[in-house]
């Protein structure tokens, strides 16, 4: 089933996972991919890994993993990091396995690995990959403005670009503060851009965790978000409850505003994704 149907029949639901570096096999993700398909979300989205770290191969087995257990996949294609001809194989052996939902996006700049130049931008990437074949194709974008962006409008005119080449809906980059997504959402609508918006969300439950996620996407930190992260960063069960319990007010307060769907960030974590899962399934209608 392609996800854009999806859209037009409920507030999507759906998880992200990553695969293990190349150096471990890929048996280990699939005890988490268990449990949370057990958790009923509308789909799962297999990452490449993180600054091109992953295995290609990897994300293809693991969707296909997640399709037999019943489950709705979506495979990431970073450009920075295919050819051409890499792509053209990524999406003959996804077409092969049954894998017809694409999240087409440029990818992180790894400085220890040269990039790809193929495709220079994710734009170029959707287009191709609506030359290839009836995928479903969903682009990426940032409510805060991607951190290579001169401004905003710039920003939003980049977005607009992909959806003119052929995407279906988009997924944001994690954001703390919901004003930033409504802001960006309208500002989406009057440039034109009319597809669905999934906004994606991350449960912090690590102080090293988000500081990392906000070096590498630049997201900003509300103060109610920053007393949490001061009080409780030296009681690691009582910062897991309380990033569980700041996401889930995110997901409350993004559904009553008519949020199109929820892209959790998982980090591979069922236990969390359980946790948030169960406060908001009945808000979600799940």
């Amino acid at each position: 089933m392609k996800i854009r149907d999806l859209f037009e029949e409920k507030t999507v639901f759906s998880f992200e996972v990553f695969p293990p570096k190349k150096t471990s096999p890929v048996e280990v993700v699939y005890d988490t991919l268990d449990e949370l398909r057990d958790l009923k979300p509308d789909f799962i989205s297999v990452t490449f890994g993180a600054g091109g770290s992953g295995n290609s191969a990897y994300a293809c087995e693991i969707a296909s993993r997640i399709k037999e257990s019943g489950v709705i996949p979506m495979l990431h294609l970073p450009c920075i990091n295919f050819t051409r001809a890499e792509i053209d194989s990524t999406l003959a052996e996804a077409q092969k396995r049954g894998i017809e939902n694409i999240l087409a996006l440029r990818g992180d700049i790894n400085p220890d690995i040269p990039p790809v130049k193929d495709f220079e931008h994710a734009s170029d990437l959707i287009s191709y990959i609506r030359s290839k074949g009836d995928f479903d194709i969903a682009g990426a974008c940032y409510p805060e403005v991607h951190p290579d962006a001169h401004s905003l409008v710039e920003d939003i005119l980049n977005l607009k670009k992909k959806v003119d080449a052929g995407a279906d809906h988009l997924i944001t980059q994690l954001f703390f503060d919901n004003d930033s997504f409504y802001d960006f959402r309208e500002k989406a609508a009057l440039a034109g851009i009319n597809v669905p918006i999934e906004a994606g969300i991350m449960p912090v439950v690590n102080k090293k965790q988000i500081e990392r996620m906000v070096t590498t996407c630049g997201a900003s930190l509300p103060r109610k978000f920053v007393r949490i992260m001061q009080r409780f960063e030296h009681d690691p069960e009582a910062l897991r409850d309380a990033g569980i319990a700041y996401a889930v007010d995110q997901i409350v307060d993004l559904a009553a505003s008519g949020v199109d769907g929820i892209h959790l960030y998982t980090m591979n974590n069922p236990y969390v994704a359980r946790r948030i899962s169960e406060a908001v399934s009945g808000i979600l209608g799940k």
